[in-house]
């Protein structure tokens, strides 16, 4: 499984035409195949500071999503309202080795 999360801000003029796109688009995105998960985060103390937060079954299915049509209509309209670059990163759970109670 991969975790991708994708930190977005926003003008804060443009944060409710970006709540339009997610809500309109985030079915889609959680029918795309390996999408097993789909949420948004807001920053705590930023309103204006958004973050994604999806599961993929592998980089693979990530990879065929982003080449996708619907990406391709998602991105940059959401790109188009940011404030500030995105930053974007892909993690695994970590498997840590069992350990023994003393």
């Amino acid at each position: 499984m991969l975790i991708r999360i994708v930190r977005l801000t926003f003008a804060p003029e443009h944060v409710t035409a970006f709540l339009q796109i997610f809500q309109e688009s985030e079915a889609q995105i959680r029918q795309m195949p390996g999408c097993r998960h789909l949420e948004l985060w807001q920053d705590a103390d930023d309103p204006r500071v958004y973050c994604t937060h999806s599961h993929w079954e592998s980089a693979a299915d990530l990879d065929a999503y982003r080449r996708s049509a619907l990406f391709g209509q998602v991105w940059p309209a959401t790109k188009a309202l940011f404030s500030a670059p995105p930053l974007a990163f892909s993690v695994h759970p970590a498997n840590l080795p069992a350990t023994a109670d003393a």
